[in-house]
C-alpha cells in the first residue's frame, strides 16, 4: 500500500471509522505481532501485548506525526508496551521475597474475601450483560471462558484479526463501564 493510501486510511481512522481501524491493524498486525513474539517468545502474551499495542496506537492516533513512517510508530509503540511489560515483571517478582509462607498466605483468602471475590465477579458479569450482545460475548468467551483468540474466531465464525478488533473494543467499553459503575478493584 502506498504512503498516501497509508495516510488516507489514518485520516479516516482517526474519525473513528471502524472499517479504516481494521484496515491499519490488518495491515500491520503481522508485522508487529512477529516484532513483540521475537521479544516474549510466548504466543498468547505476545498476542494480548499486540491487541494493547492496537489499543494504544489507535487511541494515540491524533499524536501520529506524518513526516514519519507509520510503521516506524507503530514499532516504536510495540517496544515501549514490551518495555512495560518487562517493568510491570520485574516489580511483581521483586514484591515477592522467596519466602513461600509469605506467598501461600498472601493467596490465601478467608471465607469474607472468597465472598467478595465472588461478588465482584458476579457485580462484573452483570455490568457485562448489559453491553452489546457481540461485546458480551467476546468478553464472557474471552474473560470466563478463557478461550483463545483462536478459539473465539472458531466459535464465532470469523477471522482471527476481526476476533482480535472485537476483543479490543470490547476491553474498552467494558473498562469504561466499570469505571462509570465505580467498581475498584
Amino acid at each position: 500500500m502506498e504512503q498516501k493510501q497509508i495516510l488516507q486510511l489514518i485520516q479516516q481512522a482517526r474519525e473513528k471509522d471502524q472499517k479504516s481501524q481494521t484496515a491499519l491493524i490488518n495491515l500491520y498486525w503481522v508485522e508487529v505481532f512477529s516484532f513483540v513474539m521475537k521479544k516474549v517468545q510466548h504466543e498468547n502474551l505476545a498476542d494480548e501485548i499486540t491487541v494493547n499495542v492496537f489499543s494504544k496506537v489507535l487511541s494515540k492516533l491524533y499524536l501520529y506525526d506524518s513526516d514519519f513512517q507509520f510503521k516506524t510508530w507503530v514499532l516504536t509503540i510495540a517496544q515501549n508496551t514490551i518495555i512495560d511489560y518487562w517493568r510491570k515483571k520485574a516489580r511483581e517478582a521483586e514484591d515477592t521475597d522467596g519466602n513461600l509462607e509469605e506467598v501461600k498466605n498472601e493467596f490465601a483468602k478467608s471465607p469474607e474475601e472468597l465472598l467478595i471475590s465472588e461478588e465482584e465477579h458476579k457485580k462484573i458479569q452483570d455490568i457485562v450483560s448489559t453491553m452489546d450482545a457481540n461485546y458480551a460475548e467476546i468478553i464472557r468467551l474471552r474473560f470466563f471462558e478463557e478461550m483463545s483468540i483462536k478459539e473465539i474466531a472458531e466459535v464465532l465464525n470469523i477471522s482471527i484479526a476481526n476476533t482480535k478488533v472485537r476483543i479490543m473494543r470490547a476491553k474498552k467499553v467494558l473498562a469504561q463501564l466499570l469505571k462509570e459503575n465505580d467498581f475498584s478493584h
